[in-house]
């Protein structure tokens, strides 16, 4: 048995077996950021901006007495409102575990407690039944990795056109049990690429629990992403067909990966020619 672990440097995360620690194959979040998001370059504009003009005198007092300090603060302040999110979103998933777990938990912190409401209301009205939780995808094949939040089991009818409606109680006597990739969200919106997320889970080549215990990954029948806010749940499907389409796509960018970060630097050779330096005479003249 052998344990995984991960590292973060520079902001992208890798997973690396303690048994063979040089080895470090690429998050499935960091393959998945190769996506353009050119989206991301107004929103961070629009936060710095929002940022000065609700202070404006406070920055002109700052930038008075630390103009490099104040540039700082402004320019950060997409880094700051993420992070903010990344740590309530950590600790929402950790609740979200120990929840689906059966762990009887009370009343939370109030800047988490409106989730724990929510994510009640979703296990009462969905019913999923937990199989396996924040285990590690793992693929030799194509050299990634990255923990899932949970594998469930939903109890649905399978339409003519082959969506699924949900039938947690099992009323419709053709309804079927599916097992499912699922992943929460707490962020404010959903965006499509979550499902390459998801491919990459649902086609890697194993399972490996915290104890390094591994076991093939088995067959899915799609997967399922919780979008959920202190306001309300939603529950989005990726049926299988579309979760296949995406893990070819996601492939791409494991290639494009590959291409950042060894063979860019090779691309380019040594200069064969150069313009040649000009002397000091022929500079002032």
């Amino acid at each position: 048995m052998a344990k995984v672990k991960n590292d973060e440097k520079g902001g992208s995360r890798v997973y690396f077996r303690m048994t063979d620690p040089d080895k470090r194959y690429p998050s499935v979040t960091t393959t998945v950021d190769m996506l353009p998001k050119k989206f991301l370059q107004r929103w961070y504009a629009n936060m710095a901006a929002d940022l000065a003009l609700d202070s404006i005198d406070y920055l002109q007092r700052m930038a008075d007495r630390d103009r490099e300090g104040a540039k700082k603060w402004v320019a950060g302040a997409a880094y700051r409102y993420t992070k903010d999110r990344g740590d309530i979103g950590s600790k929402a998933h950790d609740l979200f575990e120990r929840m689906m777990r059966g762990q009887l938990i009370r009343r939370q912190h109030p800047d988490i407690e409106p989730y724990r409401v929510q994510f009640r209301e979703f296990m009462n009205v969905v019913k999923p039944v937990l199989v396996r939780a924040e285990d590690v995808a793992w693929s030799d094949t194509y050299q990634y990795a990255g923990s899932f939040d949970a594998w469930l089991r939903l109890r649905v009818t399978i339409l003519d056109d082959g969506t699924w409606e949900l039938d947690p109680d099992g009323h419709n006597p053709l309804s079927v049990w599916v097992d499912v990739i699922a992943d929460w969200k707490t962020s404010k919106s959903v965006w499509a690429s979550v499902a390459l997320q998801m491919g990459a889970y649902a086609f890697a080549d194993k399972i490996i629990d915290p104890d390094g215990n591994e076991e093939p990954m088995p067959t899915f029948d799609g997967a399922v992403v919780l979008h959920i806010t202190p306001e309300g749940w939603t529950l989005y499907p990726v049926y299988k067909a579309e979760l296949t389409k995406a893990f070819g796509y996601f492939l791409h960018l494991r290639q494009s990966l590959n291409w950042e970060r060894e063979d860019s630097k090779k691309a380019l050779g040594a200069p064969l020619a150069a313009s040649r330096e000009l002397t000091g005479t022929e500079r002032r003249g």
